[in-house]
């Protein structure tokens, strides 16, 4: 379509590389870091477009009929959504009940496109991918479904106005009002989710987009000229440039990319659209390939399918020891390009084309059939069959929390029990953590530095920071070693560790031996086990090495015991070892503990206490080897 006719050539193509930053980025994240910009791409390609199909209808009638263009809209996007939300539940009802935390609300907000809106009251993370909502990708459609009802409303005010450059002036203020507001809650401490799922926070690219679309239909449309075409290809290099740029520099929620890196990539996607769209555009045509454009018009259905596929087939191969591969991702792009192409040619276009009424006429109406009509009415009634009362079945039992969640709060809820106790037993308390039943002043924060070893290490002498894995196995660890003093929080990273321990110490609160579990949610730096090694001063150290299904996981656990072999009186507690084989042991998430895992990470706790006491290691602690 152009604004007087046809269609924008170069489009399609352009979708087709904003739908390959998003798959990047979600399948392969480390390689394209800021690939999430390409929604931003995509917004602006929404304002443009639907802007100047307005154009085209008030240029053609001379109104612009609501309600027609609502129906238009839903029947662009509403197909795609019902069959991708009836298959990806009714797989994720096989592959793990923990995808189906929260499944009623989210498939609520598909279909009523709130999903962004939901995901702020939930308080869900964009950026995270542990435990990730089966539809999280729905919320920039819900944005921009959003801004179509708001679109026609706004322009038939505006398009009342005698010039069309006083059209543009209220969808260009949205529009920056809308970045700086962007940058505002940036700058005051917002959540990241807040600002990146908010309507009016994130609508700056469809809203430019629109204001760009009426002032260039203020002009009539002319082939380019040789110094046109340089302009265009000029702007167009100059654009993808940027966005290049920005997808491999910017990192994810990060303050640079509220503040400036979405405004910055918004503008660059304006200029490759006003290039790529002009009359006669080499670049156009260049990106008009057929592959591109192949792409490019089965976006939508790609950018629907990728992510809930992503999150299954991680789930499936987790639950079978990979799910840290590369198979996982690439599984899950080829069954999105499948699917996407199927929804496209059987789903999509039909009901695009004749509406729904008419498409399940020529689907199911026997007086229609073909042999090969017949077959794809027989899939898709068998598909629908299928899928419509699992997906009932998915929404009745759904989970409240994940396995994961529950194993953490089933530690968490004995940790503040405990608390409490202590702190009736001793008003005056203590920052940190919980000590089980150990008596009061029986913990042994003043024993002197150097002192002889224990025959063996009881509850009492234990200080133990950790992140969730401790915590999950708290119940098991209060067991094993009852007086054990444990401060553990979920995301914990090793860093804060130091600063507890160190807060410890200069409260004379520190035990004779330390334990340290925290390796799961990041890397470990040797600066920080040297930090922890000076707080710790000649005391002995247990670090509890990690397990899970991540790429930085081997690498923590190496700096982990090549820090232990390089002093003596530090050792490691190897539950990566100990828990392997034994998935029945964990979470659907491969990493936290329920009883039986807990038992195993207390187990491997003992091991290197009992390793401490050895010789080699006994004699003087905080002593580095030779």
């Amino acid at each position: 379509m152009s604004p007087r006719g046809g269609r924008f050539g170069g489009l399609d193509g352009l979708r087709a590389i904003a739908v390959g930053m998003v798959l990047v980025y979600h399948l392969f994240p480390k390689a394209l870091p800021g690939g999430f910009l390409g929604v931003d791409v995509f917004f602006v390609m929404s304002g443009f477009l639907i802007t100047s199909l307005l154009l085209r209808e008030l240029e053609g009638t001379g109104r612009i009929d609501l309600l027609a263009f609502w129906r238009r809209r839903a029947r662009r996007l509403l197909p795609a959504v019902a069959l991708v939300v009836l298959v990806s539940t009714s797989l994720a009802l096989a592959a793990s009940r923990d995808l189906l935390v929260g499944v009623a609300q989210q498939i609520a907000g598909a279909l009523l496109f709130v999903s962004n809106w939901v995901f702020i009251a939930n308080g869900s993370d964009y950026f995270a991918r542990d435990a990730p909502e089966l539809f999280r990708n729905f919320w920039s459609l819900a944005l921009e479904e959003q801004f179509y009802i708001v679109l026609p409303l706004i322009a038939v005010l505006v398009f009342r106005l005698r010039s069309r450059l006083t059209w543009a002036i209220p969808l260009a203020a949205l529009g920056v009002g809308s970045a700086f507001l962007m940058a505002a809650l940036a700058n005051a401490g917002a959540e990241p989710t807040r600002i990146y799922f908010g309507s009016d926070s994130h609508s700056f690219g469809l809203f430019l987009g629109a204001a760009m679309a009426v002032l260039l239909s203020a002009r009539a449309q002319r082939t380019l000229s040789r110094a046109g075409q340089v302009a265009s290809v000029s702007v167009a290099v100059a654009g993808f440039a940027v966005l290049g740029y920005l997808a491999f520099a910017l990192q994810e929620a990060s303050e640079a990319s509220f503040a400036w890196g979405f405004q910055l990539a918004t503008v660059a996607a304006l200029g490759v659209v006003w290039a790529v769209t002009r009359e006669g555009a080499i670049v156009g045509r260049l990106l008009d390939v057929a592959p591109l454009r192949w792409v490019g018009e089965r976006s939508y259905g790609i950018y629907l399918w990728h992510w809930p596929l992503l999150v299954i087939t991680v789930s499936v191969a987790t639950s079978a020891g990979f799910g840290n591969s590369w198979i996982p991702p690439v599984i899950a792009l080829a069954l999105t390009i499948l699917f996407a192409a199927l929804s496209y040619r059987f789903v999509e276009q039909p009901v695009r084309r004749v509406g729904l009424r008419g498409a399940l006429i020529r689907w199911f109406s026997p007086r229609n059939y073909t042999p090969r009509r017949k077959r794809v009415s027989i899939g898709l009634a068998a598909v629908l069959a299928v899928t419509f009362p699992l997906t009932g079945v998915a929404v009745a039992i759904a989970p409240e929390r994940t396995s994961s969640a529950d194993s953490i709060l089933r530690g968490q809820k004995q940790l503040e029990a405990d608390k409490s106790a202590a702190g009736d037993q001793d008003p005056e308390g203590s920052d940190h953590g919980a000590t089980g039943d150990a008596e009061p002043g029986s913990d042994s924060a003043g024993a002197e530095q150097g002192a002889a070893p224990a025959a063996t290490f009881e509850g009492r002498d234990i200080t133990a920071v950790g992140d969730s894995v401790m915590l999950a196995s708290y119940p098991e660890l209060t067991e094993a070693f009852p007086g054990i003093e444990v401060d553990a929080a979920v995301s914990r990273g090793i860093w804060a560790g130091v600063e507890i321990l160190q807060d410890m110490a200069a409260r004379g609160a520190l035990r004779s031996v330390i334990v340290v579990g925290l390796g799961t949610n990041g890397p470990v730096e040797p600066e920080a086990l040297t930090a922890l090694r000076e707080v710790a001063g000649s005391r002995p150290i247990v670090f509890v090495d990690a397990h899970a299904e991540r790429d930085w996981i081997p690498g923590v656990n190496e700096e982990l015991n090549a820090f232990a072999a390089a002093n003596r009186g530090v050792v490691v507690a190897k539950w990566d070892a100990s828990v392997a084989g034994t998935p029945e042991f964990l979470a659907e998430d491969g990493i936290h503990p329920g009883p039986e895992g807990g038992e195993v990470y207390a187990g491997a706790i003992r091991a290197a206490l009992d390793e401490l006491l050895s010789p080699a290691e006994a004699t003087g602690w905080g002593v580095g080897r030779r």
